[in-house]
């Protein structure tokens, strides 16, 4: 961490003179990862070499498949960090997200210096969603010290959250259902189902 604009120059330098570099980087290089930063940096260093990425698991399907099915409509993934992002936009991103009834997965919910982010990201919710909605909670998703809880929008900051959690907040149609998370598609208004 934080590392990202060096290795970014230094594999770029490597791949301009002719070799061939990969940069690994967790989960989908091109989701709140380094793909994007390499086709900047690129495109501000005139370099010529060939860029391809390679996708990963996202930690969003990663944490969906521990959970059940969470995210069988509409989505939105938002990160709650501010290093790259100032808070007044991630706090819009956030109310129109909850008003506009997607499910929502959350990055970078906390560290030891924001606490307070996934606080107010709850409250932003209550504002638009029941105290019920179906809460999804996944750490170190598909590692070995994985945890995987879920809960209700208004007990969610009573589990343990950190920046290896990714947070899914159902929408108004979300249920749970044997242990696991479920959002409905719609399928059971346009077919019978039974």
């Amino acid at each position: 961490m934080m590392k990202e604009v060096e290795r970014c120059r230094q594999s770029l330098e490597l791949a301009s003179t002719g070799k061939t570099v990969a940069l690994v980087s967790g989960g989908d290089p091109g989701i709140y990862a380094m793909a994007g930063l390499v086709f900047e940096m690129a495109r501000d260093l005139d370099c010529e070499c060939a860029i391809e990425v390679v996708p990963g698991i996202a930690a969003v399907n990663g944490c969906a498949a521990r959970l059940g099915a969470p995210l069988m409509h509409d989505f939105a993934a938002i990160s709650l960090s501010d290093l790259l992002t100032p808070w007044p936009l991630i706090e819009k991103r956030l109310t129109a997200a909850a008003m506009a009834d997607f499910v929502t997965a959350i990055y970078n919910p906390k560290s030891k210096k924001r606490t307070e982010q996934i606080v107010r990201a709850r409250d932003i919710f209550l504002e638009h969603r029941d105290t019920k909605t179906p809460v999804g909670i996944v750490g170190a998703a598909t590692r070995k010290h994985e945890t995987v809880v879920v809960t209700t929008l208004a007990e969610m900051l009573e589990a343990e959250i950190n920046m290896q959690s990714t947070v899914i907040i159902g929408n108004s149609q979300s249920y749970v259902w044997r242990g696991k998370m479920v959002t409905p598609r719609g399928y059971a208004d346009k077919y019978e189902l039974k």
